[in-house]
């Protein structure tokens, strides 16, 4: 594996990338597009779990889910009905949701409960025996952070981690300076520690994914300061979700769904201004920017 000195990232953007979005077959189906779920939304987060919930489907998936506590299930229903939400209560039992699942999206909201353990557990328990694609992200890291013990070996490969700086620091055990000093660096031991790829959220957004027997580094090209609000990286996770549903692979995945989603905050920000853009503003300009 090459070293992260003799790394450099080059820049991506979204028009040299769009061309990886054919256009669909004309007898497709639902089923061809695969069943991401979202596992999150602990009390008090369920906005997180339906903004990633919503950005799978507006990213074409065929099928999204959501797992979230009971209490969210009539307001989630009610702001995206085409999503199938299940609330799962104290026991935190998620049952045949993974068993349906092809796509695992863990951490919006998840929070840092004795409900968001056991959902975390369950569900990296059945990624590593199903082999499924996994975007882990906010309090998914977070655990692993706490208890690296919790992630399973046979997932190693499968998952998209999408930490920002003081995830990654935490992920590390450095500080936050450290990985702001040396983002290249970072990103590339995060993927050589988990594997799959690796996104480094930020100014410049980093992006570490596996080419043959290498790493490549590339960092993003597009994105801008309004995009410091809440709700980004559900967006994010959500989108990175909707393509694995879709069969690109973790380094497409990787790619695309980082170039997309910043490309279109630009787009939102030159129309509306940077200050007060909201993370589900990009919805509308993501589904453009995947039917090019």
């Amino acid at each position: 594996m090459t070293s992260p000195d003799s790394l450099t990232a080059h820049p991506l953007f979204y028009d040299s990338l769009k061309l990886l979005l054919r256009p669909r077959a004309r007898d497709t189906h639902k089923g061809d597009y695969g069943h991401v779920l979202v596992v999150g939304g602990d009390n008090g987060m369920g906005g997180a779990a339906l903004m990633a919930g919503a950005t799978a489907a507006r990213s074409g998936a065929g099928l999204t889910s959501v797992a979230t506590r009971p209490e969210h299930v009539c307001a989630l229903i009610a702001q995206r009905p085409e999503l199938m939400v299940r609330g799962v209560g104290t026991d935190a039992n998620l049952g045949d949701l993974l068993e349906r699942a092809t796509v695992l999206v863990l951490g919006p909201g998840l929070g840092q409960s004795a409900w968001s353990l056991q959902c975390l557990r369950q569900a990296l328990k059945a990624a590593a025996a199903r082999d499924l694609p996994t975007v882990l992200d906010a309090d998914a890291l977070n655990w692993l952070s706490k208890d690296p013990a919790l992630f399973p070996p046979g997932l190693r490969g499968k998952c998209l981690i999408t930490p920002h700086a003081g995830e990654a620091a935490r992920l590390l055990g450095v500080s936050r300076d450290d990985v702001s000093r040396s983002r290249e660096e970072a990103v590339t031991r995060l993927q050589q520690k988990f594997g799959g790829a690796a996104v480094l959220k930020g100014a410049g957004t980093l992006i570490c994914y596996p080419q043959g027997e290498r790493v490549q580094v590339a960092t993003c090209g597009h994105g801008n300061p309004g995009m410091a609000s809440g709700g980004m990286g559900d967006v994010l996770s959500g989108l990175l979700g909707g393509l694995l549903a879709q069969r690109f692979s973790l380094a497409d995945s990787a790619r695309l769904g980082v170039c997309i989603h910043s490309h279109a905050a630009d787009i939102a920000a030159e129309r509306d201004g940077q200050r007060g853009l909201l993370a589900a503003d990009l919805l509308p300009h993501i589904r453009r920017l995947l039917n090019p």
